[in-house]
């Protein structure tokens, strides 16, 4: 890729068509969240590609996945929207009017699930407000709502101790899954038994987290162990790609790979968890009100998780 003549060419609406197609997965929906035909950011993608020289998305009738190249194209055109972003913020403050801001809390394994598909309709109704989330382990999040850093969290219920002053509202319940990249050898076999899983390196939940005590119950009361050699991470992210670039398997609960078992990037192994379900629902400070900005962010997140459950049991 010869430099002058990429900049010579390169817009920005390349890096916004291509940001939103790999935000989205689909050209469809990308087109919708940039008020744009399909053709139209379609053949902006195929410009891109044209003028840096390489494939960077793969497109087919399912949707649209990053490239190797692409997924390292995509954090260079994160970092030019950003700058343009910050040039725009430290202009013109004086004149600026303040914003709302709405601070939350959330479970990495919580937050991928529910607060992307809440986000775009809040937006809807509140372009302008500065949303910042927190994510951490339970017990750091319980402490940071009681310390009044966040308005809310999405979490789970805690020992009585760390829970005075707080109520919990149950969202849903949901279990463990062993997921594993799309053709990991285990996911072609007819039928996979918990010793052929625990053949595998691990990717979980440190210790002291509640999936990390469920997982090992569920492995102890059918003698076994997680393996020596896992991988543990809080961050979601981080066992994404671990697993999908590896023949490891993530034991995570089921909303932290909603997204990637419904594309097929991931696949779940048919073996049942019962009893690894866990109760993820709000925390509040019981004494206290919220914002209007985070009212309608919780009414928000309980219409959500209400349409899920429907959906679950239907």
């Amino acid at each position: 890729m010869e430099k002058d003549l990429f900049r010579s060419r390169i817009r920005l609406r390349h890096l916004h068509c291509f940001l939103a197609a790999a935000q989205e997965r689909n050209l469809r929906k990308a087109a919708d969240k940039l008020h744009l035909t399909q053709p139209a950011i379609s053949k902006t993608l195929s410009e891109l590609e044209e003028i840096v020289g390489v494939k960077l998305l793969e497109r087919n009738r399912l949707g649209a996945r990053l490239t190797r190249d692409g997924e390292a194209f995509l954090p260079h055109a994160v970092s030019v929207l950003e700058a343009l972003d910050a040039v725009t913020n430290a202009v013109g403050q004086e004149q600026k009017p303040a914003h709302e801001s709405i601070y939350i809390g959330a479970l990495p394994t919580v937050a991928p699930d529910l607060i992307p598909a809440v986000l775009p309709l809040f937006r809807q109704r509140h372009p302008q407000a500065k949303v910042l989330i927190q994510t951490a382990a339970n017990a750091p999040l319980l402490q940071m709502l009681t310390a009044g850093e966040v308005d809310f969290v999405l979490g789970r219920m805690a020992d009585p101790q760390m829970m005075a002053g707080l109520s919990f509202e149950l969202l849903y319940v949901e279990p463990l899954v062993f997921a594993v990249r799309n053709g990991h050898p285990l996911a072609a076999r007819p039928s996979v038994s918990l010793s052929d899983i625990v053949a595998h390196s691990f990717v979980i939940s440190p210790k002291g987290t509640i999936p990390r005590h469920n997982a090992e119950s569920y492995l102890q009361s059918r003698g076994l162990a997680i393996p020596a050699n896992s991988t543990e991470t809080l961050s979601v992210s981080v066992a994404r790609q671990i697993t999908r670039h590896s023949d490891a398997v993530w034991f995570t609960p089921a909303g932290a790979a909603r997204e990637d078992l419904a594309d097929r990037t991931l696949v779940q192994l048919a073996v049942p968890t019962e009893g690894t379900e866990e109760p993820v629902g709000l925390l509040l400070r019981s004494e206290g009100t919220l914002t209007t900005l985070a009212r309608e962010f919780v009414r928000m997140l309980r219409e959500t998780a209400a349409t899920r459950r429907s959906a679950r049991s239907g």
